[in-house]
C-alpha cells in the first residue's frame, strides 16, 4: 500500500486500507507500506481538478519519516510475517532521466495513459502538467520494484488509484512476464453524501500534536447513528457477534450511544494506544459530570477544553462572578439567561452546581492553576483559561 507524503500526518481517510493492510498480515501475509519519497515529490493528480504545489526535498524527508513512524504501530515488523517499510526514493533516485525513459517509459503507450479517469478528467478541467502525468509511470515502477524485490503480488489503494495499480500489472507482465493483483477499496462517504473524515475545523489526523486524542475520540462518539454499522464493519476488529450486539444495542437504546463508544475506544486505543484512549473517555465523562475533573492530567483537560467555547482571562486580573463568564463564553444567550440557569439549578461550575447568583470563582478553584469548566443543563459545555 502506497502513502504518499502530502501533510506531515496520515488522517482518517487512510485508515481503511491501514486497517485492511493489518487484517492482511492478521491472515497470514507480509504487509509492505510504502511511504512515496519520490512520488511525494510529484503529486498524484488523482481526484483533483488543480495542480499540486510541490513542497521542497527537505519538507517531504521530514514528513516521510513522519508518517512511516505513524505506519509501524499498526503492524508487526517480527516474525514470519514481518512488515516491511519501503520508500520508493530509493529505487527511483538511482535512476537518469535517460534510463528512466529507455527502460521504463517505453513500456507504456501515451493513449492508454490519457484513458485513465485520473488524467481525462484533468484534461476537461483543462490540462495536466507533463509532471504528474507520469505519476502513473512511477507508481508502476514501484510495484515491478517490490514484485522484483519481495515477490510482492497484491496492491491495495482506494479505489482511485485503480488505473495506477492496473498500469503497475502491465509492466510487471512486460519487463517480468509476471503477474500480480489489484485490490481497490471505495473511499469513505457519509450516510449522507460528504466526505468522511472531515469536519468543520478540517481534517481528523492520526498526529496527536495536530487532533488531540480527545478529539479523535470525540469524533467518532459524534458520528450519525445511520453511519455507525458500516464504520464498525469496517474498522473495528472485534467479532461478528460482538459487533451484532453493538448494533443490537444501537437499534434499541440508542441514547446510550453504546457502539459510538465502543468504536471510539477501540480506534483510540489503536491509534493513540489504551492510556489516551482511557484518558480521553474519562475527559468526556468527567467535563459531563460523570467523572472526577480532578482525575485529569492538565494535557488531556487542555486538549478537551481546546474543543470547547471558552474565554482567557490574565491570572493579574479580576475574575468575573459566574454569571458574567457564562455569559462570555457564550454558553448562554446572555447574563439574564445565566441568572435563569442559576435559579433554575441548571448552573455548574467545575461540575458542582451553583445556587448563588453572585457566586465568583477564586484562583484556588482552578483546575492544574489554568482552568475552569462550565456547564449549563447537561451538555452545554464552555471553559475558561486562566493565562
Amino acid at each position: 500500500v502506497g502513502f504518499d507524503p502530502t501533510a506531515p500526518s496520515l488522517h482518517i481517510g487512510n485508515l481503511a486500507v491501514i486497517c485492511t493492510m493489518r487484517r492482511l498480515q492478521l491472515a497470514g501475509h507480509n504487509p509492505i507500506p510504502l511511504v512515496g519519497g519520490a512520488t511525494g515529490l510529484v503529486g498524484d493528480p488523482s481526484g483533483r481538478n488543480e495542480e499540486r504545489s510541490l513542497n521542497d526535498e527537505s519538507v517531504v524527508e521530514d514528513w516521510v519519516n513522519r508518517i512511516r513512524l505513524q505506519l509501524s504501530k499498526f503492524l508487526s515488523f517480527e516474525g514470519t510475517y514481518a512488515a516491511v517499510m519501503a520508500n520508493n526514493l530509493d529505487w527511483t533516485r538511482p535512476y537518469s532521466a535517460l534510463q528512466f525513459l529507455r527502460d521504463i517509459g517505453k513500456h507504456f503507450s501515451v493513449n492508454q495513459m490519457l484513458a485513465k479517469d485520473s488524467v481525462s478528467a484533468r484534461l476537461e478541467a483543462g490540462g495536466i502538467s507533463y509532471t504528474e502525468f507520469s505519476y502513473q509511470v512511477l507508481q508502476a515502477l514501484d510495484y515491478l520494484e517490490l514484485y522484483k524485490a519481495h515477490k510482492c503480488t497484491l496492491q491495495l489503494g482506494g479505489s482511485d488509484q485503480w488505473g495506477n495499480i492496473v498500469a503497475g500489472l502491465d509492466l510487471i507482465r512486460k519487463v517480468e512476464g509476471g503477474s500480480g493483483h489489484a485490490f481497490t477499496i471505495p473511499l469513505m462517504a457519509k450516510a449522507d453524501g460528504s466526505k468522511f473524515g472531515k469536519t468543520a475545523s478540517g481534517a481528523i489526523w492520526l498526529d496527536p500534536a495536530m487532533t488531540s486524542p480527545y478529539a479523535f475520540f470525540q469524533f467518532w462518539i459524534g458520528i450519525d447513528d445511520a453511519d455507525v454499522e458500516k464504520l464498525l464493519k469496517v474498522f473495528s476488529f472485534k467479532s461478528h457477534d460482538e459487533i451484532n450486539l453493538l448494533l443490537e444495542s444501537l437499534a434499541t437504546n440508542p441514547g446510550a450511544r453504546e457502539a459510538h463508544r465502543a468504536l471510539a475506544r477501540e480506534l483510540t486505543s489503536l491509534v493513540h494506544g489504551e492510556h489516551e484512549a482511557a484518558q480521553a473517555e474519562a475527559a468526556a465523562k468527567a467535563l459531563f459530570g460523570q467523572g472526577e475533573l480532578s482525575d485529569l492530567d492538565e494535557s488531556t483537560l487542555a486538549s478537551a477544553l481546546s474543543q470547547l467555547p471558552r474565554v482567557e482571562i490574565k491570572k493579574n486580573e479580576a475574575i468575573p462572578n459566574l454569571i458574567d463568564l457564562l455569559a462570555a463564553t457564550g454558553v448562554v444567550s446572555s447574563k439574564s439567561d445565566a441568572r435563569r440557569a442559576i435559579q433554575g439549578g441548571g448552573a455548574y461550575f467545575n461540575n458542582e452546581k451553583v445556587s448563588a447568583e453572585d457566586f465568583t470563582p477564586q484562583m484556588s478553584d482552578a483546575l492544574h492553576g489554568r482552568f475552569f469548566i462550565l456547564r449549563k443543563g447537561k451538555r452545554d459545555l464552555a471553559g475558561v483559561e486562566l493565562i
